[in-house]
């Protein structure tokens, strides 16, 4: 079976930067819903078109076509009083960025990337935003995609199976 719109595709993969430095070795599986439901970045989903099992492509990703340039405007520095006492770089918080309207939907995941006396620094980037990025995948699995997944627009791979 190909790789085609509605199919329910499982990929074997790894990231790394274009200096062949590896960031994500992809020790699980990727497994989404091919055909245009933003289940993964439209440049790969377009590389993996057509494809069949033990087919393999690589495709070499800027930041705008990955997670973006990095955004200096989401790096925030906070008081330390707003966190628990067990705090540790790495950890991550959601919020809402600085000016942002409370009641929109604009909730990023911080993370704390510094610790500095009585301030704590958040990074709202995500953590390979602004760099380019190489992915690298091989298909190990092609199945049709049941009703239900295409009308939830995702995979019920990991057994949900309610509405969105």
């Amino acid at each position: 079976m190909q790789v085609a719109k509605n199919t329910v595709v499982t990929l074997d993969y790894s990231v790394s930067d274009f200096d062949g430095e590896l960031v994500d070795p992809g020790q699980e599986p990727l497994i989404y819903l091919h055909g245009g439901y933003d289940d993964i970045f439209p440049m790969i989903e377009e590389a993996v078109q057509g494809r069949r099992i033990g087919e393999s492509v690589v495709v070499r990703m800027q930041p705008d076509d990955a997670f973006g340039e990095y955004d200096a405007a989401l790096v925030q520095l906070e008081p330390r009083s707003q966190f628990p006492e067990e705090l540790q770089v790495g950890m991550q918080f959601e919020g809402i960025p600085e000016g942002a309207d409370e009641d929109d939907d604009d909730v990023l995941v911080y993370r704390v990337t510094e610790i500095a006396g009585d301030k704590v620094v958040l990074d709202g980037n995500h953590p390979l935003a602004g760099m380019a990025l190489v992915f690298t995948c091989t298909v190990t699995a092609v199945r049709p995609a049941t009703a239900e997944e295409i009308s939830h627009g995702h995979t019920h791979e990991d057994g949900h199976d309610d509405e969105d």
